[in-house]
């Protein structure tokens, strides 16, 4: 008589689940990270596996960022982190219990994050499954969203989500509100009138024929808003035939305000990590958001934008919030562009 087989324990019944660190694995693990929101769509990562240790690491990409826009490289911060946090999802989703180290080693300034792969999950988190499917759907949306309020319970869970990743995100009042769209429009108007943002703004934007796989598309800009209470950013790169016609915004706009303890660069990893949470996760719930980061581009401006009732905390996005269609997907870089051999040489070179 065969005897039957030993129970699997908790830890080997992990590991079936988890797939293998092949090629395939690897090719999805980086396809949800390059998915991440990033400024102006200028994708400034690039991602190095260490097979010996199974652990992935995501690098700045300097030649991607924005001197004039970003020169502390905050904004390219905060954009790795986001697409740190899809590759954590897409981790657990895989069957890992990956552990995220920001800025692992002092001597690399451009490694800002490694991923640990290396042990199994032993419980699947709830939530993953539908975050991780999320990354597909979620994209910027500068459109008009329709005059109907987020519910408060929503609006606290995604308070909640900002929160499990070390930022704050809070929900101003009006007087408030206003007073930041306000700075917002000023920094707005400087972007568009000061000659080397505003040139290196229109590098950023993507003809409507023959797309690169970086940038925006012009299809992807939205109007302006007819009212001149949403400051939406306007790139000043088109010719004004192509320019969309002025669109009636929502009137009460939903504004979020994500912020961090301290302003270093950790404290901006941890800000895109909370970002891409807050986003996917509205995502799950049919809310859709646009960026509003032109005042955290002047640093007097960023300054006058903290809510000196809340603390010393430090803002690094005002987020819009609303129901809307769901946007146009900008370009992403193939993998090969992006992906280094050990020896930090890029796949594809």
């Amino acid at each position: 008589m065969t005897s039957a087989p030993p129970p699997t324990t908790p830890t080997q019944e992990a590991a079936m689940r988890t797939e293998a660190l092949d090629a395939v694995a690897l090719e999805k693990l980086l396809s949800a990270a390059i998915a991440a929101p990033s400024v102006h769509n200028s994708q400034p990562w690039r991602f190095r596996l260490r097979p010996e240790t199974s652990t992935l690491e995501v690098h700045a990409a300097p030649e991607r960022g924005l001197p004039a826009t970003d020169p502390r490289g905050r904004a390219l911060h905060i954009s790795v982190g986001a697409a740190v946090f899809n590759l954590r999802t897409a981790a657990r989703r895989l069957g890992w219990a990956p552990r995220v180290r920001l800025l692992p080693d002092s001597a690399e300034p451009d490694l800002l994050a490694a991923v640990d792969l290396d042990e199994p999950a032993l419980v699947d988190l709830p939530g993953t499954a539908e975050l991780y499917d999320a990354i597909w759907r979620r994209h910027t949306v500068r459109t008009p969203f329709a005059d109907t309020p987020l519910p408060p319970v929503l609006l606290d869970e995604l308070a909640r989500a900002a929160r499990t990743e070390g930022a704050l995100l809070v929900l101003p009042d009006r007087t408030e509100r206003d007073r930041l769209l306000h700075l917002t429009a000023e920094a707005e108007r400087r972007n568009t009138t000061d000659p080397d943002r505003s040139a290196e703004s229109r590098t950023w934007v993507r003809p409507r024929t023959g797309p690169a796989p970086y940038g925006i598309p012009a299809a992807a800009l939205g109007p302006q808003d007819t009212a001149g209470r949403l400051p939406m950013r306007d790139f000043s790169a088109l010719h004004p035939a192509e320019h969309q016609q002025p669109a009636a915004f929502e009137p009460d706009p939903c504004i979020a305000v994500l912020t961090t303890t301290g302003d270093s660069p950790e404290d901006w990893l941890t800000a895109g990590l909370a970002l891409e949470h807050v986003l996917l996760l509205a995502t799950v719930h049919g809310v859709r958001a646009s960026l509003l980061h032109q005042a955290m581009e002047w640093p007097y401006l960023r300054t006058e934008a903290r809510d000196t009732h809340r603390g010393p905390g430090h803002v690094q996005l005002l987020i819009r919030l609303g129901y809307g269609p769901e946007g146009a997907p900008t370009p992403r870089l193939p993998l090969a562009v992006v992906v280094d051999n050990p020896d930090g040489e890029p796949v594809g070179g």
